[in-house]
């Protein structure tokens, strides 16, 4: 990291931008109720911070339903529309983010958004958050299959921004950005939501982004 603060910064989507993890709450618990199910608060945990597909699996698994491909498949469409309909109803923002992404954007820092989340659900969530405070954007179904905890979406962020993961700070809410993260490289700026995180070699906890600025991303 230089000593003057980090080539970029990589920013998280969900649960460190916008408070939108209930929201996926929602959609997944509609979809164990419309399969005759329940989703346990456990499974729902280990969801946070996961793809699409991934959470599928969990999700079907812990209603006791087939985890085969096509039933990953319509499962994954059935909550990517209902959770369109409440990204459409609105975004609530994280305390302090709005004010973080301008804070970067003042610096005259280079910014990802690097995001488990659907293309498609993504764009609608940058209606809330605005596309112009990323140079790149990198979504859940643009990886190959290779999503968080795997290193690949920083790695790519990375790289389409032409720095080095190590000049990087990423900023997460998850366990599984986290590691994500740290795997890549990258210096992580870690601010729980759903789940606690635990202090790290390469990680800086905060309780919120509220008063994120140049001097904090110098400190990670």
């Amino acid at each position: 990291m230089s000593s003057t603060g980090p080539a970029a910064v990589l920013f998280d989507m969900d649960g460190t931008l916008i408070d939108s993890e209930k929201l996926w709450t929602i959609a997944l618990d509609d979809y164990a109720v419309h399969r005759g199910g329940r989703l346990s608060e456990a499974t729902r945990e280990h969801m946070v911070g996961s793809n699409m597909t991934r959470s599928m699996v969990m999700l079907l698994a812990d209603i006791g339903l087939p985890t085969g491909p096509d039933e990953v498949d319509r499962a994954a469409s059935w909550v990517a529309a209902r959770t369109a309909e409440l990204f459409h109803d609105g975004l609530p923002w994280r305390p302090g983010a709005q004010d973080a992404l301008r804070a970067v954007r003042a610096a005259g820092l280079r910014s990802a958004l690097v995001t488990s989340t659907i293309r498609s659900l993504t764009e609608i969530a940058l209606d809330t958050i605005g596309r112009e405070h990323f140079d790149v954007t990198v979504c859940g179904d643009e990886v190959d299959g290779r999503n968080k905890p795997h290193p690949e979406p920083y790695l790519k962020a990375a790289r389409l921004l032409g720095v080095e993961p190590g000049e990087c700070v990423a900023v997460e809410d998850s366990p599984t950005g986290v590691a994500s993260a740290e795997a890549a490289g990258c210096r992580v700026i870690a601010i729980p939501c759903e789940v606690p995180l635990q202090p790290g070699e390469r990680r800086v906890l905060r309780e919120s982004l509220e008063g994120f600025d140049v001097t904090a991303l110098s400190a990670a």
